[in-house]
């Protein structure tokens, strides 16, 4: 059985936001196309406390893109952005959730941030959501969200970790891109790890 995963459309990653994606808007219609192909759905959903150490705020004398140890893992430093509660937080208002099972929160532990859907960062803190699929016979994985770079990407990978057959839905995403590389990394790395890449009109 398949599953649809929608990563983190959220406003804080959309142009406005935070830590605005490029173009991260227009994958909201394909997003919503997409969903009339599943009938499992769920959805991640960044969550962090005002306090969590991936904020450069957070760190005296530290800025946006530092890097600094955060609980034994590498971390880099963002703006602070989809902090519980906020409109940042919020999933995007056209974004259809009707179908949607279930929303599995993330990066809600401020001493480890949590890119991807199943664990944080450190592999420490499990979100559930490999087993809550695992229980409903799900064995097959379609990933699309937002950033093709970070939070898509690690869950692509912990997808294919868990044994999941893993497609990416290559139209619906878009990358960070702190380096202007990182996105074509990211598919590459992605499709090496086994990760199928399709766009939506091959569903």
């Amino acid at each position: 059985m398949k599953a649809l995963i929608i990563v983190d459309v959220q406003n804080d990653f959309i142009p406005g936001g935070a830590l605005a994606v490029s173009e991260g808007d227009q994958i909201v219609p394909i997003v919503n196309q997409i969903q009339y192909q599943f009938d499992f759905i769920v959805a991640t959903q960044d969550w962090h406390p005002a306090d969590h150490g991936s904020f450069a705020v957070n760190h005296r004398g530290k800025k946006i893109g530092d890097f600094i140890d955060l609980n034994g893992v590498q971390q880099i430093l963002w703006p602070v952005h989809c902090v519980q509660g906020s409109f940042g937080a919020d999933f995007h208002s056209e974004l259809s959730r009707g179908k949607w099972r279930k929303v599995f929160q993330k990066g809600t532990n401020p001493m480890v941030d949590s890119y991807s859907g199943f664990f944080d960062n450190n592999r420490r803190g499990d979100t559930g959501l490999s087993s809550y699929l695992k229980e409903n016979g799900i064995t097959e994985i379609f990933v699309c969200g937002l950033a093709a770079d970070y939070c898509v990407k690690f869950t692509v990978l912990d997808g294919i970790s868990e044994g999941f057959k893993t497609h990416l839905i290559v139209d619906a995403t878009k990358a960070v891109n702190l380096q202007p590389e990182d996105y074509e990394k990211s598919l590459q790395e992605m499709r090496s790890a086994g990760a199928i890449l399709v766009n939506s009109g091959d569903i």
